[in-house]
């Protein structure tokens, strides 16, 4: 054929090439999702509406307030939670298998999944359970998620500041069932009770009502509480906020 025919050819061809280059740059509808759910919109939208269905929920416990608008609030309810679904959904078409491959998609699906059960008869307690979907927030917001994973690699730390822990307070309750069980059995009558009432010396609340109920028969118990909380709270429980504080830091 002759050079018009050959251009003619090529014009053709090339112009086929084009088209195809166009096709494969056009965004599929999975990256339309994915660009859509990933935006800082879509993250505030839902922010916003998991902080009005938050409040919603707060409204309920109101006999007053469902009184009035009950049937408004379990529309609102019943609305957010399909949006969840939906998003939920979304996130699935988009990616797939790795959708499970991420704790806080797994996070938000078991969030929602609870709230999907049913909540009459048998599961009618679950009907409170609702109110974990305020939850989700933790896994939108960044800093929040930062905390948390500061948290989980604290644990092993905190798990031996835990074990050395429940070792003084158990220690401590028996020595304080043994030495002050006749003087006060509502306190330290039994090893169950003496754990209670320690604890409770743990958080600095209400211990000088018990030490001086106790310090009535015995004037040295003084040294016992004292001791304790020397140890079990401006030691240990000093010690494991650090190691939750130097987590935090790195």
């Amino acid at each position: 054929m002759g050079f018009g025919d050959g251009g003619f050819y090529l014009g053709i061809h090339g112009e086929g090439t084009v088209n195809t280059s166009n096709a494969d740059l056009a965004p599929s509808l999975r990256e339309r999702v994915r660009g859509f759910i990933e935006s800082v919109r879509f993250e505030r939208a839902m922010t916003t509406l998991i902080v009005a269905n938050a409040i919603t929920l707060g409204l309920e416990t109101s006999p007053a307030v469902v009184a009035r608008v009950g049937g408004l609030l379990h529309v609102i309810d019943r609305t957010v939670l399909a949006v969840f679904v939906v998003e939920l959904l979304s996130r699935f078409f988009v990616y797939r298998r790795r959708f499970f491959q991420d704790p806080w998609r797994m996070f938000d699906f078991l969030i929602v999944g609870i709230a999907l059960m049913p909540t009459s008869g048998a599961f009618s307690v679950l009907r409170a359970l609702r109110v974990l979907r305020v939850l989700r927030l933790v896994s939108l917001v960044p800093s929040m998620r930062g905390v948390v994973s500061a948290l989980l690699t604290a644990l092993p730390g905190m798990a031996s500041i835990i074990g050395l822990m429940a070792l003084v307070l158990y220690v401590s309750a028996v020595l304080a069932t043994k030495l002050f069980g006749e003087i006060a059995p509502e306190f330290f009558g039994e090893i169950g009770a003496s754990l209670f009432t320690l604890f409770q010396v743990m958080t600095v609340e209400g211990w000088p009502d018990i030490a001086r109920a106790v310090m009535a028969q015995s004037p040295y118990a003084w040294i016992f509480f004292v001791t304790y909380l020397l140890i079990a709270t401006f030691m240990v429980l000093n010690l494991f906020i650090a190691v939750v504080v130097n987590a935090m830091q790195s």
